[in-house]
């Protein structure tokens, strides 16, 4: 349940265009929690806003997002560690940037009601829409009561710096990098390998027929057909019945609306289900210009999304979608893709920039 401490109203020191400081008072949301903790002559106009946490070192598990998450709890609410508010957020951040939504949520809270914190209702309005995304039950409430978020995502949503270090992938010798497919004067994949290892052998557990069809047909698509089957094995685990809670169907788990945009008439059939699934594939990775970690994170939580964060969106299931498939493709990258099948991203200058600096 939502965290409401008694409180009254104040008035938001940021507005956005007074629609959302309206809904926070409406709803409670925005009211600012007296705070006996404050130090002597500290007012809530004058709270700390806190740093952003330094870049991880090597790969985070979720295990490590988890400690954050309840390390942060305790740092809030002064349970088993010294009250720090500052802290507290710190650590609900770093949780953040790797898609814990409780964390995303409780930083959210914080920022709204500046529990010893400076309040920015802008980043928890991105927060909350975070979260909700990821299906947290009081985040949606908030996020349909605040609308949508305004400007650029915050720090701790974007993509953790080094992200996505692949899972395993032991040392082979290497194979030259394959050729980006592009037009005159268009700038190739982003992010190209010098190198790449060998692709593995299909998946455990694919049918060779399936195998067979997909090394058939992936090429007609400009799609390495070792990808193809990653993300099938990923998406159904080879299932031609599946369905998931939100009606995405088959092999290639095809949502309706990915399948009437790719002329997919009947989802049921394997072979409509893994075209569709290949010229959806054969889309993102000319949009998004090769780069197979936005590929990948589009294919499971749409395009949209990918844009909105500059990056793979801060959802646990998404992040580990991407590194998981990755993995599973020895840590390849980039892919070859066919630049006369729609204008890339604009975010994708956005991204280079952060990237460069």
């Amino acid at each position: 349940m939502p965290r409401r401490p008694n409180c009254r109203p104040r008035r938001l020191r940021r507005l956005l265009g007074g629609t959302l400081a309206a809904a926070l008072l409406a709803t409670g949301a925005a009211a600012q929690p007296a705070d006996p903790a404050l130090p002597p002559g500290l007012s809530l106009e004058s709270l700390p806003r806190p740093t952003m946490p330094p870049a991880e070192k090597g790969p985070v598990v979720p295990a490590q997002v988890e400690r954050w998450r309840q390390e942060a709890h305790a740092h809030e609410y002064g349970e088993g560690a010294e009250r720090d508010p500052v802290r507290a957020a710190q650590l609900y951040c770093r949780a953040a940037r790797y898609g814990d939504a409780e964390a995303q949520y409780s930083l959210a809270w914080m920022l709204t009601n500046a529990r010893g914190i400076e309040r920015d209702d802008a980043q928890a309005a991105h927060l909350f829409a975070a979260a909700a995304e990821q299906g947290h039950p009081q985040a949606q409430a908030m996020a349909q009561r605040l609308g949508t978020p305004l400007g650029a995502p915050p720090p701790c949503l974007r993509p953790p710096d080094g992200d996505l270090v692949p899972l395993a992938a032991a040392p082979q010798t290497p194979r030259p990098s394959t050729v980006v497919i592009t037009r005159p004067g268009v700038r190739p994949a982003p992010f190209p390998e010098p190198a790449r290892l060998p692709p593995p052998p299909p998946p455990p557990g694919a049918p060779p027929q399936i195998v067979r069809f997909v090394e058939l047909v992936a090429p007609q698509y400009k799609l390495e057909p070792h990808v193809v089957l990653a993300v099938m094995k990923q998406e159904s685990n080879f299932d031609p019945g599946a369905l998931s809670p939100k009606n995405a169907q088959g092999l290639m788990q095809l949502i309706p609306d990915t399948a009437r945009r790719f002329n997919v008439r009947n989802a049921a059939d394997p072979a409509q289900n893994i075209r569709g699934g290949m010229a959806y594939l054969r889309w993102l990775l000319a949009y998004f210009e090769g780069d197979l970690a936005l590929a990948l994170a589009a294919y499971n939580a749409g395009e949209g999304a990918v844009d909105r964060y500059r990056g793979v969106p801060p959802y646990a299931e998404t992040r580990l979608y991407v590194r998981k498939i990755i993995a599973n493709l020895n840590g390849q990258r980039s892919h070859p893709f066919d630049a006369s099948v729609t204008p890339p991203s604009e975010m994708l200058g956005l991204l280079r920039a952060l990237r460069s600096n």
